[in-house]
Order: structure tokens, then sequence, then C-alpha cells
């Protein structure tokens, strides 16, 4: 008897099928029973389904016999290959759905064999160009995925399924919902390959470049559709988005895209950023740059927080690479790197802190470079272009965004790397007297941008001593910027140097110089002058005070660099003033009132008045913070008849824009200036030296006066005469003037002997009444500079044929003698 099965299923397709006992191969009793059971799984009508009772009997043979597993494995796999040939997709859907119990149910070593039949059922599913089939694949993929194995499989290799998924999430079908189908399959593929393989390391070959460069771009392609697609929920929280539903393309890419990343190594790191960069360049992300500062706040919120570095150094690369482009393509990256270190400062950024911060300024120096070049090129040129003007407009653009990312990361550092970074970026400024950029306007720019950096950087700075936060080599060159006549540049650096005296938080209640009725309401917060900070004003007070001093007489100042040095006086008198300090701040007040009176810089009457006022709303904060009942009385009653008699001397009136002002100050009335005698005598009592006021404030002369564009009294005087009358017509040279040598050398040599003896004065003055911490600083650099070195031998040495230095006893040596006791 020939047993006929249920429909076409009984019949022998090939010589395989025979059996070894007969020729009857087609017979059902003489067949395998591992066939006889998956055939009987099979209904006479698809519709009808899987045969849950033959399924159970062929789960129950595979289990008690896995030998079997590959046999059945490979069986179902000719079963579903031929269907899928002849169309019969009924079949084809209880042939997988068969397969993935199977795979549920057996979990002994037998399984891998059958695993590989599996996964061709699957390829087989996945290149036929029918969407159910391919998603009927890929959901069987995802179930095998999520089953783990006993043990790692040596030679099982997932590129097709790679491949082959990456093409899927790419999908231009022409129905969209098809479409968006075939696309979530193919991304939970990708996902189910992940899964699969990540936590494998004998599949670490998945994170190889040729890999990642398809399941990077696949995530990311469909992501950047979020907006067509409804998404809801923003990528860059570190929470992730909510799924709006498991068919949503873009919330499921970036689930896969965040769990991808947060299963990255330490090694894999840059093989799985550098695709991203990629996918942005080819798509042209960067300008606008929303969905690049989504996916990189998704790589910093998702991958370990030691790994940090390695996204910033890739996008720092990635902008040294791009520094030609565009500026707004530039100007995107560096947004996205502002958004990645904003991440990274938070935790942990490594050895990248000065590498970040020397690539930024290479890069604001370049922007700066190709603004210049543009400018005179458009200047030599007879036709301005409104391509040009726009292309200066967009590196300002740049030059903005790297300032910002500057001041953002820096201010988010600690404070000990902070210091660092202010050290950093101060040694970049260029200043004069060291080599500095050939274009003024630049070097101007690249300042005014460096100290704007500095600003953000020491925004909220607190250091315990003000030697730490203000050391020599970064105070020097930031006083020398203080001296140049650019109001802009001296503002920046007096909002520097708030940021960081100001320890306590007071400048927002000092705001707008004016004249304060009741200091007390302000509510100063302030503490005890330690005794490190007391050194400091020992060893840079001087200094601090003549750039006060100097700084007051620029005739560019406007309203807001006097609010400043108001604001400056006022901190230094919170933070760092004790009883010596106080008479110092009072010395250099009322030297500035003199310098305004006697007006010997010829300065314009709007500045000698300001500066009046300037006094005016400081003198009135420092009474009222020393509580001195006789000084406050002064000073109020010197306010009084100002307001009485000379208004444009307060700031209440001077900073107004139209302001009257007076043809001159009449310095015979003692009623409107601060008197150093009445002052003295308020301070007499325990605490206050009040002798030192009777000794005017003189700023000491420095080497910056060489460094800056300022010129000494003798550089002023000094003529040079250097021409050949040859060089010049015959009528020129009879004509231009006539010059009586000898009256000239008369009155040269008399202005000579007229400048000496007034330099003696002066010297005299100054070793006779001046404290003795300013007569030490001025000559601290002087004394011993010109004295040869000590030798009790002096002998002359000889070296390579030349005479050196020679040295002399110190008993023979002859001191200044200033040095002589």
């Amino acid at each position: 008897n020939i047993g006929v099965k249920r429909g076409h299923h009984s019949f022998c397709e090939g010589p395989d099928e025979l059996s070894s006992q007969g020729v009857c191969g087609c017979c059902g009793p003489l067949r395998p029973r591992y066939k006889r059971l998956v055939d009987n799984i099979f209904p006479e009508d698809p519709k009808d389904g899987l045969s849950k009772s033959d399924m159970e009997k062929l789960t129950f043979y595979a289990v008690s016999a896995p030998e079997k597993l590959d046999r059945i494995g490979a069986y179902l796999a000719e079963r579903l290959s031929r269907d899928v040939v002849r169309h019969r997709y009924g079949y084809v859907v209880i042939a997988m759905e068969a397969l993935d119990q199977l795979l549920m149910a057996c979990h002994s070593q037998s399984i891998k064999p059958f695993v590989e039949s599996f996964l061709q059922m699957v390829a087989k599913l996945l290149e036929s160009q029918e969407p159910d089939l391919q998603v009927l694949g890929t959901n069987s993929f995802v179930k095998f995925a999520n089953i783990e194995e006993d043990t790692p499989s040596y030679h099982r290799r997932y590129d097709f399924f790679v491949s082959q998924f990456s093409a899927m999430c790419h999908s231009t079908h022409e129905n969209p919902e098809t479409r968006t189908r075939i696309r979530v399959a193919g991304i939970k593929g990708l996902q189910g390959v992940v899964r699969k393989t990540v936590n494998d390391e004998l599949q670490a070959i998945i994170w190889e470049p040729q890999h990642m460069d398809k399941l990077i771009p696949s995530m990311l392609f469909n992501m950047q559709d979020a907006e067509d697609l409804d998404r809801v929920g923003h990528p860059g929280t570190p929470s992730g988005p909510e799924m709006d539903g498991e068919e949503n393309p873009a919330a499921l890419a970036e689930s896969c895209f965040r769990e991808l990343l947060g299963r990255a190594a330490y090694g894999n790191m840059n093989n799985a950023v550098r695709p991203v960069l990629v996918h942005l360049d080819n798509h042209r992300l960067w300008d606008p740059n929303e969905f690049a500062v989504s996916c990189f706040r998704i790589i910093m919120y998702s991958i370990q927080a030691q790994h940090s570095h390695h996204v910033i150094q890739q996008v720092l690369g990635h902008l040294d690479s791009h520094n030609k482009n565009t500026p707004r393509m530039r100007a995107g990256i560096v947004q996205v790197l502002l958004e990645t270190v904003a991440i990274a400062a938070k935790g942990s950024v490594g050895p990248t802190v000065l590498e970040v911060f020397n690539t930024l300024l290479k890069h604001l120096r370049m922007s700066v470079d190709f603004e210049l070049g543009d400018s005179s090129r458009r200047n030599s040129s007879t036709s301005l272009s409104s391509s040009g003007r726009v292309k200066e407009s967009e590196e300002r653009i740049v030059q903005n965004a790297i300032i910002q990312t500057i001041g953002f990361f820096g201010g988010n550092l600690p404070d000990y790397q902070r210091a660092e970074v202010m050290m950093f970026i101060m040694g970049k400024v260029p200043v004069y007297g060291a080599p500095c950029h050939t274009l003024d306007t630049g070097t101007k720019r690249i300042q005014t941008m460096l100290l704007s950096s500095l600003i953000m950087v020491t925004s909220g700075f607190k250091s315990k001593t003000m030697a730490a936060a203000l050391p020599a080599p970064f105070l020097d060159p930031l006083f020398s910027i203080s001296l140049m006549e650019d109001s802009e540049l001296r503002q920046l650096v007096l909002e520097i140097l708030h940021n960081i005296i100001d320890r306590h938080d007071n400048r927002a209640k000092l705001r707008g110089i004016r004249i304060i009725p009741n200091v007390a309401a302000l509510k100063i917060k302030r503490e005890k002058i330690s005794k490190q900070d007391v050194g400091f004003m020992k060893k840079h007070g001087q200094q601090l005070y003549r750039h006060i001093y100097l700084g007051c007489k620029e005739e560019d100042n406007g309203h807001k660099n006097f609010e400043l040095l108001f604001t400056t006086l006022a901190v230094l008198t919170i933070e760092l003033a004790n009883e010596e300090v106080v008479v110092d701040l009072i010395r250099l007040a009322l030297a500035l009132q003199d310098m305004a009176l006697v007006n010997e810089e010829n300065m314009p009457m709007v500045i000698r008045c300001s500066i009046m006022a300037l006094v005016a709303a400081y003198l009135n904060f420092l009474s009222q913070m020393i509580a001195n009942p006789p000084f406050c009385q002064h000073v109020s009653k010197v306010i009084e008849m100002r307001n009485l008699e000379a208004p444009h001397l307060l700031p209440e009136h001077i900073f107004r824009e139209k302001c009257p002002l007076p043809s001159s100050l009449e310095k015979e009335d003692s009623s409107l200036y601060f008197q150093t005698v009445d002052l003295a005598e308020c301070l007499v009592g325990p605490g206050y030296n009040a002798e030192r006021l009777s000794t005017p404030y003189v700023p000491q002369v420095t080497d910056e006066d060489r460094l800056t564009r300022r010129k000494s009294f003798v550089d002023t005087i000094s003529l040079q005469v250097d021409f050949t009358p040859n060089s010049l017509p015959d009528k020129v040279c009879l004509n231009i003037f006539s010059i009586d040598s000898g009256s000239m050398k008369r009155k040269y040599t008399t202005g000579l002997e007229e400048q000496e003896k007034e330099k003696r004065r002066q010297v005299m003055e100054k070793f006779q009444k001046a404290p003795f911490e300013e007569i030490a600083a001025h000559c601290e650099s002087k004394v011993y500079q010109n004295l040869p070195p000590p030798s009790p031998s002096g002998v002359v040495s000889i070296s390579a044929g030349h005479a050196q230095h020679q040295s002399i006893p110190v008993y023979e040596m002859k001191f200044p003698d200033l040095c002589v006791y």
C-alpha cells in the first residue's frame, strides 16, 4: 500500500528521500520518522495554520533526540525553499513558525547545526522581493537573537545580515506604509545583530569599519526622517525619547543607536563615531546643524563617561580636516563640539582639556585670518561685493561659536583645571613687546575674543587666595593689555578682574556708578582678609593701583569704563582691604582728583568731570564701608556742595547724555573737593596710618611703559633730525626754516639741565615721603642690576680665547648710596 499523505507533501522530490530498504521512497511507512513528523505539521489548507498537536510531537522528538535536529532543520529548509520558489507563502509562514518553536524549545549543544539551517532559511526570506517575507524573516531572526546560547560560535558570521538589514533600512518602496514596515524590520534586524554579537568576544568583528559603515548610517538615515514620521520626544535628553509604538522607524532607530553606543568598549569608540561624522558630511547636515547636535547629545549620553574624550578627539580631528570649508560648516562643527564638551565637562574629559583649547584657539586665529584676508582683498578692489560682506559676517559666526565653546567648557571645569586653562589662554593673547600678529586689526580681534572667552572661563571662579588666582605670569600680561588705547579691551580686562577678585558675588549689588545713600542696605558679603591676601596686596597692590590710575585718564573712556573702574575699587575694598590698603586706596582717589584738577595730560573736560564723579562715588562707598562717622560727614558735605554748585562732578549728572560742562575746574573752590588734611584728621586713631595721606600717590614706572605705546617724558622731548640736503630741492632746503645752531644748543642744554633738576627733586621727595613698600617695589629690579658678581679671587677667566666678565672682591665694590648703611 502506498501511503498517500495529506495534500502534496507525501511525494518524493529527489533521490535523497529514498529508503535504504526499498525502492518505494514515496511510501509513508518507509520514510524517516523526522520527515514524517515534519510533514504532519503542515495542514492540507495553509489557512488552517500550524497543527499544534503534530508540532508538539515534533518538538518532543527533537528534545528527546537532539542529534536529529540538524536533519530536521535541513529538511525544513528544503521544504521552505521549495515553497518560496512556488510562491506558497502560507506554508512558508508555517515552516518559520515551526522553526521558531524548535529554537525556543531546544538548548543543547546539537542546536548549532540546526541554527545554520535556520539562518539559511532567514537569508532566503530576506533575499526575496516580497515585503511580507522580508518582515517574516526579520521577526524570526529577532527571536533567535534573543536566545542566549550556552557556548560561543567559532565560525558563524553575520556579514550578510548586516548588509541586508541595512539595505532594508533604506527602503524606497512606493507605498509609504510598506516602506515603513520594511524600514522598521531592517532596524529590528540590525538591533538583533547588535544584541547577538556585541556581547560575544568571538564576534568582535562587528565593530570593524566595514560593518559600522553600514550599521550607523542606516540608523541615522531613519532618525533623520523624524519630522516626516511625527516623532514623539526629543533626541537630546539623557533618558531618551518614548517610542510612538514599535512602528516608528525614527524612535526605533534611535533606541538601537543608543543600545549600540552603550555597548561600545574603549577600543571601539573611534569606529562607532567616525561613520556619524561621515554621514553628516555626506548629507550636508552641519548647516543647519540641529540634527548633528541631537546625534552627539545621544552619543554623549549613551556612552560610558570615561570614553567621552574619544568623542571630543574625533570631533576636533574632524574640525581640523575641514579647516578650509565654508564658515557655516565650521561653525556647525564647533557648535557640536560645544555640546559634547558641555556634557563631558560634567564627567571625565581625560587628557584632552588643553588639546581642546589649543585646537579651538588655532581655528580662531585661522578664522580671523580668513576674515581679514577677505577684507583686505575687498578694500583693494574697486567694488565691494555683497558676498564678501556675507562671508565676513559668517566668519564672525565661527568666531563667536569658538568663544562660546571655550568659555562654556572652561566654566564647567574644576577650579584646579580652570586655573591652568586661564594661564593657557592668557599665554595665547598677543601683547606689546611679544611677537604678535602682523595686522593690528587682527591682533585687536584676537585680543578681544580671547579676553571674552577668559571672562566666561573666570565666571564663577572661586579661589581661596588671590596669589593662586592671579599669579604674576597671568597678571602681568593682563595689565599690559589694560594700558592699550582701546576702551573695549580695557573693559574686558576689568571684567576679568571682577570675576576673579569678587569671591562673594557682590558685583550685582554694585552695578552702576552712583552715590549710594545706604551701603548697609546692599547687604554686602565679606570676610576678614587672610594673611595670604595681605601678602598679595603688599606684592601686587602698587601694580593694581597704577593700572587703575592710568586707566582713568584715557580719552576714549566712556560711561561703562567708569562703571567698571568704580566696581573694581569697590571689590578691592570688600575683598582685599585691610587698614593699610584702605589708606592706599584713599591716596589713589586723591591722586585721581589732583590729576583731574591739574590736567597735565590735557584731558577733555568730560573725562576730568567723570574722574571727579568716580572719586566721589568711591569715597562715599568707602566711608560707609569703614564706618568712620567723621569721614562720612566730610564726604557727604562735599557731595552736598556739588549737588548745589557743581552737579557735573557727580555720577548722576555727568553720565547723562546732555550734561552741561564747565569751561574749567577752579581749584580754589575747596568746598567742592575732598581735602587731604580733613581726611587725614578723620582717620586719626587706632589702625590707620593717617600720616601717609600727606604723601601724594605717584604711580611707579615699570617696563610696561616701554612695551606699550606710552611715551615717557624723556622720549617726548628727545628729537633727532636726520636728513640730507641733497635729498631735497635747493629752494626747499633754503626756505623751509632757519635754525641758529647756537641758540638751539643752548635751549637743548638748558632743557636737559632743568629736566635733571626736576628729576632729582622728585627722587628726593619720593624717598623722603613715600612708604617703604612703594620704594621697595620701585627699586627692587634696579638696585643690583649693574653690579658685577662678587668673587674673592678677583681674577679674569679666559674661555675660548675671550675674556669673561671680571669679578672683583666685595670690599672693593661701589654700592649705590641708598644701599650703604
